[in-house]
């Protein structure tokens, strides 16, 4: 019985597997966005009543116009490279809240949030873009929802979300809003060093595909690292260090800067 099970479990995560976008990489899927969805668009109207909205101001509208600059670039990428499935799974929204955190997130779907207290790092619409890029590829590579799959699959919870609500609806239900990012820091999830370096590599394409110079994002990093004080070593941290991010970054500069030229 301990064979059959085996076999069942391996042969639901090869059923259940799905490809990242650019990257490749493959990753597990045991939920789907259309289950997801209700609850983010919930939690992300909570994100934006608990801080004052400054969507429609200045700086608003530079984040609203760089997120829609490359919500199409993205989508016209997603559309030409066999991913069309996921682009009507995207309903994107960017948003400006007024906080002194130094900070940005993404919920599924393409929910953006900024922080003001991020603006005086990014400095102008590139610095908005490399930021914009990293969080939005959260959302292309389905990282919340993958965070999901696998605490789905280490609490022996299998065969999609019905029917893990089914099996113990308290758990699932305290996954969700944990993989989502809600709770009490309203859509600040900590992704893993591995979802990091992953957006990072993947913000990069995306602002250069929407026709920003993407060597502007390490200079980005080097202003987050100087404004970031003693911050703690990596292996301490779930997000990586600057100077890996950086080391990273200008390893795919070659890339990013092909995309560049074609976008320019």
């Amino acid at each position: 019985m301990k064979k059959i099970a085996l076999i069942f479990v391996l042969g639901l995560i090869a059923y259940a597997c799905a490809k990242v976008p650019l990257t490749g990489r493959s990753q597990l899927a045991l939920i789907g966005s259309s289950e997801l969805q209700p609850l983010v668009n919930e939690e992300y109207q909570k994100a934006l009543k608990a801080n004052k909205l400054l969507t429609n101001t200045k700086d608003g509208q530079m984040v609203v116009n760089v997120g829609n600059r490359m919500a199409k670039s993205v989508e016209k990428y997603l559309k030409d490279n066999g991913y069309g499935d996921l682009v009507s799974d995207l309903a994107w929204e960017f948003n400006l809240l007024e906080s002194d955190q130094v900070n940005a997130w993404c919920m599924p779907g393409g929910k953006v949030a900024f922080y003001t207290g991020i603006l005086p790092i990014t400095k102008d619409e590139t610095g908005i873009a490399v930021v914009m890029g990293h969080e939005i590829a959260h959302a292309v590579a389905s990282h919340a929802r993958e965070r999901i799959s696998n605490s789905m699959l280490l609490n022996g919870l299998l065969g999609g979300a019905a029917a893990a609500m089914g099996q113990n609806p308290t758990l699932m239900q305290q996954i969700i809003l944990q993989g989502v990012g809600a709770g009490s820091q309203l859509g600040m999830l900590k992704f893993s060093r591995k979802h990091e370096l992953e957006a990072d590599e993947m913000g990069l394409i995306f602002m250069a595909m929407a026709g920003y110079d993407p060597r502007q994002a390490p200079i980005f990093w080097e202003r987050m690292s100087a404004a970031g004080g003693a911050a703690p070593p990596e292996f301490l941290s779930t997000h990586p260090g600057p100077d890996r991010r950086i080391e990273r970054l200008n390893s795919n500069m070659a890339k990013a800067m092909e995309y560049y030229t074609a976008a320019s």
